[in-house]
């Protein structure tokens, strides 16, 4: 990227995992040399990541944030602060191929709304980390579908940003990309999927940590999505909550048994998939129960 050029592409890396995600998942952006990329990285880990990010990749912005700042915020912070005409989101950790800055401007070309990709696991040392990757990823595990689609990846996406610019306020509203993606179908814009266009996530995990992200993630999910709502109706919800689990493990190993893929992985991985589905399932209970708390803020 140079300063004499208009960037083609913002792209928003939210820091909240520490320097040793972060500068991957820089280096591999910053090979993208075939396309003018504005690289904007929200950060709340603090001065010391901060200062290295400057010193090693200096054509990064680094806006920085304050610890607690929850992801859904960052996003927002860095969606204000973009300037090309289209905005690709992607995670600290997720490490992009040379090509795909390129990949995703032509995909987003062809779309009135918003493109996702998929996501391949590049972080296969553990059979924690294998486990994690298939719980949370098996609906984006390749192959995929293509084309129209009701909901894309949160983090190998990207939107033209004038129709960003038109639902600030619904993006600055706190939640997860979910609601963003919803507002774009209401609208009569198409979600699409271009599994062509992959990305690696790079996350590790000890068990204890993946099993609190599943159920910080979920209780603010379902917070969220219950926020404001009556005594009764979260009760209800709730209640319902505690058949997640197996609703979950069903739909997980049905979906990568059927996929031809990883069935080895799956096989060894059924004790930590089920301890998973139970820390999600128990999160959002939890959420519609007694709200969201201070889950989203934990989030990474």
């Amino acid at each position: 990227m140079t300063d004499t050029k208009t960037p083609q592409l913002s792209v928003v890396v939210p820091s909240v995992n520490g320097w040793s995600d972060l500068e991957g998942c820089l280096a591999a952006l910053v090979a993208n040399r075939d396309r003018e990329l504005e690289i904007l990285v929200p950060d709340r880990v603090g001065d010391d990541l901060r200062h290295r990010c400057a010193e090693r990749f200096p054509e990064v912005v680094i806006l920085p944030l304050p610890a607690g700042t929850t992801i859904p915020m960052m996003r927002a912070a860095a969606f204000d602060r973009a300037t090309a005409p289209a905005v690709a989101v992607i995670e600290d950790h997720v490490l992009v191929p040379p090509d795909w800055a390129a990949r995703m401007l032509a995909a987003l070309a062809e779309s009135d709304g918003a493109v996702g990709g998929a996501v391949e696991n590049a972080a296969t040392e553990t059979l924690v980390d294998r486990a994690a990757y298939l719980c949370e990823y098996s609906a984006l595990t390749p192959p995929i579908p293509a084309g129209e689609v009701d909901w894309i990846a949160g983090n190998n996406t990207i939107y033209r940003r004038d129709l960003l610019a038109a639902r600030r306020d619904l993006y600055h509203s706190g939640g997860w990309e979910n609601r963003l993606h919803d507002a774009l179908k209401a609208a009569g814009l198409r979600l699409v999927c271009r599994p062509e266009i992959v990305v690696g996530h790079a996350m590790h995990y000890s068990f204890l940590d993946y099993f609190s992200q599943r159920y910080l993630y979920a209780r603010s999910y379902a917070g969220a999505r219950l926020e404001g709502a009556g005594l009764g109706k979260r009760l209800v919800y709730g209640a319902a909550a505690f058949l997640l689990p197996a609703i979950l493990f069903l739909r997980i190993t049905s979906a990568i048994w059927k996929k031809g893929r990883d069935r080895g992985t799956l096989i060894v991985s059924l004790p930590l998939l089920f301890c998973f589905v139970c820390a999600w399932g128990f999160g959002e209970v939890m959420g519609y129960w007694f709200g969201a708390g201070d889950a989203l803020a934990k989030v990474r």
